[in-house]
């Protein structure tokens, strides 16, 4: 079997998004048996293979695609197709469901990371503490140790969870502020659903947002 094969069945296979690193020790006594020289040569190997696969899955005769999310690889349908797989996607694995608060507060959190809950109620305007632990079940945030100011408050960042359900492959690929209200006020007006569970965020009814899986959807979603 050819190392590009090898490399499509397992980034196919795996579950998250599996890293350069990952796929070399899974490959390295093949490749080393193949002729390789030494584990350099194989990690030069495996990045090349990864390339050209990259490039054959951008051409438009296929409706997936190979893509960096959160620091691995990971097979995905494109973003044309998304409207062709998301009704299938959505039955298949639950969409997270967010009221407005906690999506603000994620979005904060996302542009200002690492961040306390007291700066994020300072730029929201109201307290947020009640939403975080919402995020934190949901896995979209997790702690990134304390701020050393006087009484030492909890550090908040996002994690790659967050990343996976957005389809990012770091923070750096964030749309710019303006853009991610876009997006959130169109996600209401297409999927606003009635709120039981938001007014137990922050003692007020709120409407909810469900995200999907997002627009490169797991290609194993359709396996």
């Amino acid at each position: 079997m050819s190392l590009k094969a090898q490399l499509e069945a397992i980034i196919y296979a795996a579950e998250t998004p599996i890293t350069v690193e990952q796929i070399t020790q899974l490959v390295r006594e093949s490749v080393l048996s193949s002729g390789a020289a030494d584990d350099a040569e194989v990690k030069l190997r495996v990045r090349s293979g990864l390339e050209e696969l990259v490039a054959e899955y951008s051409s438009p005769a296929h409706g997936i695609e190979i893509r960096q999310v959160a620091g691995g690889y990971r097979m995905s349908t494109k973003p044309e197709q998304h409207e062709v797989v998301r009704n299938f996607a959505r039955s298949l694995k639950p969409p997270v469901r967010l009221s407005l608060p906690a999506l603000e507060t994620l979005a904060v959190i996302a542009y200002k990371q690492p961040v306390t809950v007291p700066e994020i109620s300072e730029i929201r305007g109201v307290d947020s503490g009640g939403v975080i632990a919402t995020l934190l079940d949901r896995k979209l945030i997790t702690t990134a140790g304390r701020k050393q100011v006087i009484g030492r408050p909890i550090l908040y960042k996002t994690t790659k969870e967050f990343l996976m359900r957005f389809g990012l492959k770091d923070v750096s690929e964030l749309p710019s502020m303006e853009e991610f209200e876009k997006l959130v006020a169109q996600s209401f007006q297409s999927e606003l659903i009635p709120a039981t569970e938001g007014a137990l965020e922050e003692n007020e009814p709120a409407p909810v947002v469900e995200i999907a899986e997002p627009e490169n959807s797991d290609l194993k979603s359709s396996a």
